[in-house]
């Protein structure tokens, strides 16, 4: 069975294998969304988790003015779309890619590739990111903070619910970036990747991430005209239940996202009381009804307070 769905279909509800973990076997039924992969085995598979810190009613963050700097804007860019090739490009593919001047771009990359983030093939002159892109990013994932503590906790949920958990951050953008994930020992898998980003407001994070961003409705009506679902609710009823999320304390997606999941977030705050990462479980919709929901849910926030506490004390 395969089943592939518009790759805008942005997520909120991001889940996946955990990094390294072998594929799945030839007999295994796939179906894919968005970069995400849903795995079915037909084998056995199998292993085990204070209230959430409400935030301050705070007023959203000011805006810090940010100054154009033209080089590392440009540097970032090239740095993306190489990431998102699935094959090295020359350097008239990059800035034409760009709207980069090709001298400029040309000086770009080759202080990229000065600092090893990005390689040139000497033969066929095309660019690909470079394997100090891999030293960074295990800086990040190793570098302590809720990366290493939120692991054990994921592995707790996916254990004792069943379910596939992961960690997620809420950049300064607004978009959602995996840290960390953990399967369970069900026969039903939901890949992707640790380091994959999406936008927001789609399935259960995003409705957190409207519960808790401090727009107006008008803004928010906008960008929920925007999101690509499987089986979209209506404003009306979107809106109630980030309503709902607010006064609660966690969100729950049903059959919106993806027609047969059921996805659970509960947030995790900083000092301040801003919305910094989420706590995300997903599962089968048939296999997760209410009662289920709703001790999983009270169970992600108690974890989800245990963590805001030494992210309140590093921050």
């Amino acid at each position: 069975m395969d089943r592939t769905i518009p790759a805008q279909h942005s997520l909120m509800a991001l889940y996946g294998m955990a990094a390294g973990e072998a594929p799945p076997e030839a007999d295994t039924n796939r179906v894919t969304l968005a970069g995400l992969q849903f795995y079915k085995k037909h084998s056995r598979m199998a292993t085990r988790s204070h209230p959430a810190i409400k935030p301050a009613t705070s007023k959203p963050d000011r805006s810090v003015r940010v100054r154009p700097v033209p080089a590392v804007t440009r540097s970032i860019a090239i740095l993306r779309l190489l990431g998102e090739q699935k094959q090295p490009l020359t350097l008239k593919n990059v800035a034409q890619a760009l709207n980069l001047v090709p001298s400029t771009c040309l000086h770009i990359l080759r202080v990229l590739v000065s600092e090893d983030l990005v390689t040139l093939d000497p033969d066929t002159k095309r660019y690909a990111l470079g394997t100090g892109m891999i030293s960074l990013a295990r800086s990040v994932l190793e570098g302590g903070g809720f990366t290493q503590m939120v692991q054990p906790v994921l592995d707790r949920m996916a254990a004792q619910f069943g379910v596939t958990a992961m960690g997620v951050e809420i950049t300064s953008r607004q978009t959602v970036l995996v840290l960390a994930i953990s399967q369970s020992n069900q026969p039903f898998r939901v890949h992707t990747d640790v380091g994959s980003q999406f936008d927001t407001l789609v399935s259960a994070t995003g409705r957190l991430i409207a519960a808790h961003s401090g727009e107006g409705w008008p803004s928010l009506k906008e960008k929920f005209a925007r999101v690509v679902w499987d089986k979209a609710p209506t404003y009306t009823t979107w809106k109630k239940e980030v309503e709902l999320t607010r006064s609660r304390g966690w969100a729950l997606d049903r059959d919106n996202f993806m027609a047969g999941i059921t996805v659970v977030a509960v947030p995790v705050f900083s000092l301040g009381g801003r919305l910094v990462h989420t706590l995300v479980a997903v599962g089968l919709t048939s296999q997760l009804g209410a009662p289920t929901v709703q001790k999983m849910a009270q169970a992600m926030q108690r974890e989800a307070g245990a963590l805001s506490a030494p992210l309140t004390l590093g921050a």
